[in-house]
């Protein structure tokens, strides 16, 4: 009995020598020892294998279907206007059966909020159905890494995302107790950016950022597109910023507690978060004062699966100052980082992204934009968001986000009947 507690003590230390000194000091002073991107050169190479043997199997096996391509149906390229014409004709009905239906189908909202669909099967999960031959190798290489992915990655993960918030909540603690001084705000912005590299090291996060110049700078507003709660994660790896969120209770309230005594964080409780002048004036407030760390906010209001980006609410957009527009692009091969909410809850979410693979995202620092003269928050809004999604290769899409949960607004129904009763007084004219 003696001899396996000896054994145990002896694995539990090297466990810790792992994930203190080869793991966490390093990722707390922002240097790598090279292997997690050894690690992401094993799966790609993996994976390609493994998507060569899925193509092999595929030929000699006729009868499995190919993968479908992107959509489910093909739609008519062109405008209203150049669809129907310019003069009014009963065919037009037509037009707009054959768009309703395509909606009903597969529109462009409800995919938003489902995961994006792979080229070929990452060992994770088959993300689509038509995946079916899978050879013995392939079950083999697909055992152990369902070893190595709860048995070694999720523990060690698990490790640092306790030790990484622990250090958040008594770091941020101690500094509160400080008084205000330069002081307090250097060691309030290395504990924050200490423990945002040990939970995204906890990850295996391989971040690539972009064009460091544009970074967000103090004053200013950080906007980007948001797939992930992570997306916070990555961000506050390389740089420190002002949260802005609605006040939560149990482990989450204690967190953001620990985290307002030390910065000034923006949190609102509920009934707060439904004036919009009271958030305006204290988003407004923080923004006035230079000294203070850029506010980030993700205009979108809810996680988008990666491959688009919607609607920004232009309330962001009002509290004047300088943007500093972010595009952030996670690579599915990987894992699949979006957050579907109404499927998963946080926990169940959390699980995942600790047994996926890893976590590659790149991150692309835009040059800073402000409301130019004759344009109203609504248009510059739209203007931000077409920046990221051009840099970042999603699609850009006009619809509101919050169309997850509710219905189409009115104003909607009455822009496209505006739009085609426009086009038919044209006509008569």
């Amino acid at each position: 009995m003696e001899d396996l507690w000896s054994v145990a003590a002896a694995v539990f230390q090297l466990w810790m020598f792992v994930v203190v000194f080869l793991i966490m000091l390093p990722a707390m002073f922002g240097l790598s020892l090279g292997v997690t991107g050894v690690y992401i050169q094993v799966l790609v190479k993996i994976l390609e294998w493994a998507t060569v043997r899925i193509q092999r199997g595929q030929q000699e096996q006729p009868s499995v279907p190919v993968p479908l391509p992107s959509g489910i149906i093909e739609r008519a390229s062109g405008s209203m206007q150049e669809v129907l014409g310019q003069q009014f004709a009963l065919s037009d009905v037509l037009f707009f059966c054959k768009k309703g239906l395509e909606s009903i189908v597969d529109d462009q909202v409800t995919q938003r909020f489902s995961s994006e669909e792979l080229a070929s099967w990452n060992l994770l999960t088959r993300t689509n159905q038509n995946f079916r031959y899978i050879s013995l190798r392939l079950t083999i290489i697909w055992g152990v890494g369902v070893f190595i992915r709860y048995g070694v990655l999720f523990p060690l993960r698990f490790t640092l995302a306790i030790i990484g918030l622990s250090w958040l909540v008594i770091g941020t603690t101690l500094v509160g107790f400080l008084p205000d001084s330069s002081v307090k705000n250097w060691l309030s912005e290395l504990v924050h950016l200490t423990c945002y590299r040990i939970c995204a090291r906890g990850l295996s996060a391989t971040v690539h950022y972009h064009n460091k110049e544009n970074r967000p700078q103090k004053g200013g507003i950080c906007v980007a597109n948001h797939t992930t709660p992570i997306d916070v994660v990555i961000l506050a790896n390389d740089g420190c910023y002002a949260m802005v969120g609605q006040v939560h209770g149990g482990l989450l309230g204690v967190i953001q507690r620990s985290m307002v005594r030390s910065c000034p964080h923006v949190w609102f409780e509920r009934s707060e978060m439904k004036d919009r002048h009271a958030v305006t004036s204290r988003l407004r407030a923080h923004v006035a004062a230079k000294t203070k760390l850029p506010i980030l906010i993700f205009p979108e209001g809810t996680c988008i699966n990666n491959t688009s980006v919607m609607m920004f609410k232009k309330g962001s957009f009002e509290i004047g100052g300088t943007i500093y527009p972010v595009a952030i692009k996670y690579d599915p091969r990987f894992g699949d980082a979006f957050w579907n909410s109404s499927k998963f809850n946080m926990v169940n979410y959390l699980l995942r992204m600790m047994t996926s693979w890893a976590i590659v995202v790149n991150v692309w620092y835009l040059p800073p934009m402000t409301l130019q003269d004759g344009e109203d928050a609504a248009q510059f809004a739209n203007r931000v968001k077409s920046a990221i999604a051009h840099q970042g290769g999603l699609l850009d899409l006009d619809w509101d986000g919050g169309l997850k949960r509710g219905k189409v607004k009115d104003s909607f129904k009455e822009e496209q009947q505006k739009m085609y009763s426009t086009a038919e007084s044209k006509s008569r004219k």
